[in-house]
Order: C-alpha cells, then structure tokens, then sequence
C-alpha cells in the first residue's frame, strides 16, 4: 500500500515533535477489536502517514479488571514486531480518580507514588523506554465532564497543582517521559497550570478533551485560553461514539456498534442529539459528502485545534475517517452546521 502523501502535518505546541494532524486514537483494541486487528490498524494508519498514537493505562473500554491495560500491551507488541519506536509519537495517561476503576490501582491520584506505578506499568506493557506525551486522564478535582452539564463544587479539594508538576518534572529529568499534557480539563484548571508555567516551571503542552458537532462546549472559554497560551488541543470522540456516522438514525442498532453492545455509553444518544444528527446527515447528503467526513472536517478546520483524534472497529471505517483529513469544508456549509447548532446547541455535553 503506497504512503497517503496527502497527509497534512503540524507540530505539537511547545514542542519539536511533528505529529499528523489525525491522530490514531486506539481504546477498543482490547474488547471490541483482537489484537491481529489493533495491529493492522496500525499497519493501515502509519502506510497512511499518520506517526501520532493515543492510548492509556485504562484502556480498553469498557473499563474492566480482566481488560486493563489491552491495549497498551497490543501497541507494545506491535512496537516491539516492527522496530519502528522511534517514528511514531506516543502519547498515554494516569487514571484519575474515579470508583469505578480501583482495580487500576488503589489510591487513583497524581501522588508520585501513583505516577511511579502507572507510568513503568504503562511502559512495561507499551514495551518502550519513554513516552512522548503523558496526561492527565482527568483532574483529581471534581469537575463536570463525561456528560455532566452542570459543575458542582467541592471546597474540599485542596490545590496541589505545583505539586503534581513536580513530580511529573522529575520524570521528564529521567528521560522517562518529554512532555506533559491534560485531558478532560476545565478553563479554569488549565490557566491553573499555565500559572505555574510562568513561574518557571514545566508547561503542560496540551489538553484532550472531547469535541464535536454534539458537543462545542469547548468553544464557550477552554478555546481562547488554548489559543492565546499557546496550548494544542487533541479533540477525541469527534464521531461522538459513531453517533456521527448516522448509523443509529431511524432507531437503528447495528449488532456491533458500540453504543448497542455498551447501552451505558449513551451520552450522544439523547433526543436533541438525534434529532440535530439526522440534520447535519441532511447537510452532507447535500454537499455531497458523508456525515463522518464532514463531521470530522468541521473539527480539524477549526483554528484552535492541533490534532484530531479518531478512532475505528474496521480497517473500512479507518480509511473513511483518514481519508477526511483531505475534505475541505466550504463557508456554505459552515454556515449550514452554525444554523442547526444554533437550534440545538450542545445538546451532549
């Protein structure tokens, strides 16, 4: 298969790493997707030009104690089968706190302890020496994310961002990591972290967070901040779930989509995501164009975003989604899309 040499590329702020502007993202390898398949995923997406993989300590999803930390050990015997460590961009996290995956490990925080424990573990099974970007999967604090709309304070939480810096700095000093980066963050816990940077401190490169035509949260405070800090932002779920593909319109249920096989990963399935999707279909049927296709332009068209991260169950849904990278969205369309948010505006935080 010849290089996709269409392929566009950037660099990842704060840094001298080129990274495509897709990014493979990999978290079903493990449950919904074997190992030979992740692999070949792999092989279609590099023979593509993409050079930037996204995994976790977690992964895959569904969390799970008997799958933990699957697809971390697929990407590693990849790596290890092919020799080829040092031309791709490698980016994992730390489990944050949350009840639902203690059996990662018993305290799920940032101490140095627990950044110890996840990050050999992690290149243990990544069967690497270093990580070239590593986030925080979500903050230790509360904060409204995965679908909460509304943010509920805890003044309990006490702030321990210097401290946590320093510790991931201290990796950095060991060669063990060469950036750092957020995930799931708030306006507010970023500029907290940009605060430290301007004391001199190591500067968190970029934050994660989901973003798409069902969720443009993003653009109402964390999008100014990562434009004038000079933050990357990874959008994922840019299919919200695949709900953007279209393929659970007019109650559909395709036997091994994800949202059928894991009824609980509902956040993009509500009444106004629907009705909002059936509409954006509408608009690309017009132009054209596949809903996913569009989908995924609109994110990486936007000026605040750096690299968009995709995932796929299929060598055929992969191709389809790579090959966005080369849709252009007119200002027409555009247009179309601001119209139908404007109707539903967010309606999947």
């Amino acid at each position: 298969m010849l290089r996709n040499l269409d392929m566009k590329y950037t660099t990842l702020t704060n840094t001298d790493l080129k990274i495509s502007k897709i990014c493979l993202g990999t978290m079903t390898w493990g449950q919904q997707n074997t190992e030979d398949e992740g692999h070949a995923q792999l092989d279609f997406a590099i023979d593509k030009g993409i050079n930037f993989i996204d995994t976790a300590e977690m992964y895959s999803v569904p969390g799970n104690p008997k799958t933990q930390g699957s697809t971390e050990r697929i990407i590693g015997s990849w790596l290890a089968k092919k020799g080829n460590r040092s031309k791709v961009i490698l980016a994992s996290k730390i489990t944050g706190p949350n009840r639902f995956f203690e059996h990662i490990r018993k305290d799920l925080n940032f101490s140095k302890a627990s950044l110890e424990d996840a990050i050999h573990k992690s290149l243990t099974r990544l069967q690497t020496d270093y990580l070239d970007l590593y986030q925080l999967h979500w903050p230790e604090r509360g904060v409204n994310v995965f679908g909460v709309r509304d943010y509920k304070h805890n003044a309990k939480w006490e702030d321990n961002t210097g401290q946590i810096i320093e510790r991931l700095q201290g990796f950095v000093k060991e060669g063990k990591i060469r950036h750092i980066g957020l995930s799931n963050e708030t306006p507010w816990g970023l500029m907290r972290y940009m605060e430290e940077a301007r004391n001199g401190v190591l500067k968190m490169v970029s934050v994660q967070n989901s973003y798409n035509l069902l969720n443009r949260r993003d653009e109402a405070g964390l999008t100014e901040v990562v434009l004038r800090e000079n933050v990357a932002y990874l959008p994922y779920s840019p299919l919200a779930f695949g709900v953007l593909s279209g393929k659970y319109l007019n109650n559909q249920k395709p036997s091994d989509a994800r949202v059928t096989l894991f009824p609980n990963y509902s956040r993009y399935s509500g009444d106004g995501s629907l009705k909002a999707t059936k509409l954006y279909s509408e608009i690309a049927k017009k132009h054209n164009l596949s809903l996913p296709q569009m989908a995924l332009a609109f994110v990486r068209q936007q000026p605040f975003v750096t690299s968009t991260i995709i995932g796929a169950t299929s060598l055929a849904q992969l191709s389809e989604n790579i090959d966005s990278v080369n849709v252009r969205l007119s200002e027409e369309i555009l247009r179309e899309i601001n119209d139908v948010h404007s109707r539903f505006p967010n309606p999947a935080p």
